[in-house]
């Protein structure tokens, strides 16, 4: 897996559809008293899932993922494609980034501010944590353009020159599909779908994700990336996890 690939796997991770109607007429502030995003309330949680990776070249790998986080702190993960055998592992901090092709030797390992620099993509472990549960990729603000359509909320964000649409379910305030693109002098783009919505201890929680990136490395043509994650358990708990990595 080229650092290219474990890039668009990274982002992917970070790891589904409303139908499209007339909007109804609301007033700003009336839409805005009524917009109630839900984010995941946990102090650690274990997911275990499969994963499938499709790469442009139609290369297919299948494999065991396992997701261990604690809030506002780590997110751990690692794919087994089968027989026991780690393929990926990763750590994702509030200040580092790092991940480990175990199988090619491949590696990233940087802080978030080298890594915008090199790949171009202003990233924060807020943004991980909320791509990875559903949640809104940035918290709310009155800059930020929102209306109601039937049920849905579609959600209009600027961040550091990347554009995200989001559109929130308005029946459980989590994200049902979310695309986002950078614009100015950046290039790339991804969207995500997030269904099969089941309560986890009274909270809504996404157990599919069907993710495509458009990845844009430096003097290389851009790559398509699929991947779609279904997680078949799920447990928030208090005891505290260990998320070991080593490189």
């Amino acid at each position: 897996m080229s650092k290219g690939k474990l890039l668009a796997f990274l982002l992917g991770i970070l790891l589904v559809w409303s139908c499209a109607r007339k909007p109804m007429s609301y007033s700003s502030g009336t839409v805005m008293e009524q917009f109630e995003p839900s984010y995941l309330d946990y102090n650690y949680l274990t997911a275990k899932g499969r994963v499938t990776l499709e790469e442009q070249d139609g290369k297919i790998t299948k494999g065991t993922l396992n997701i261990r986080a604690k809030k506002d702190s780590i997110i751990w993960f690692n794919m087994s494609p089968g027989l026991g055998i780690e393929a990926v592992r990763g750590y994702i901090s509030t200040d580092q980034i790092k991940i480990r092709d175990r199988i090619n030797g491949q590696k990233i390992d940087m802080g978030y501010e080298e890594f915008q620099k090199k790949y171009g993509v202003p990233l924060s472990f807020s943004l991980f944590q909320n791509l990875l549960f559903a949640n809104i990729p940035h918290e709310f603000s009155y800059r930020d353009r929102l209306i109601r359509v039937g049920k849905i909320f579609e959600l209009r964000q600027e961040r550091e020159n990347i554009q995200y649409k989001t559109l929130v379910d308005a029946s459980h305030g989590k994200v049902s599909q979310l695309e986002s693109e950078a614009s100015k002098n950046r290039s790339g783009s991804l969207s995500a779908s997030y269904m099969d919505f089941r309560d986890l201890n009274g909270q809504p929680f996404p157990y599919q994700a069907i993710i495509k990136m458009v990845l844009s490395l430096p003097q290389k043509p851009n790559t398509n990336f699929f991947m779609n994650a279904e997680m078949v358990k799920v447990e928030l708990t208090n005891d505290p996890l260990s998320f070991p990595y080593n490189f």
